[in-house]
């Protein structure tokens, strides 16, 4: 069974070590979406869609299940 609290915690830890010391607007404007929604996905407060998934897996160069904290 898919524990969803931690799958939910993963992706929001592994996030913000991957955006690391670029902040929240760069990383932001190259995904295509507002610094304030990364923000709610780095605090846990908002989900990604699959296509939002997606477009950050890319950009970052990981999987997205490793963004979910799958492997």
């Amino acid at each position: 069974m898919i524990d969803a609290t931690k799958m939910h915690t993963s992706f929001r830890n592994r996030l913000k070590e991957l955006r690391g010391k670029r902040t929240l607007q760069e990383v932001a404007d190259e995904i295509g979406i507002s610094r304030a929604t990364l923000g709610f996905y780095e605090d846990g407060s908002r989900k990604p869609d699959i296509e939002i998934l997606y477009r950050i897996a890319k950009y970052y160069n990981v999987s997205a299940d490793y963004l979910l904290g799958i492997s």
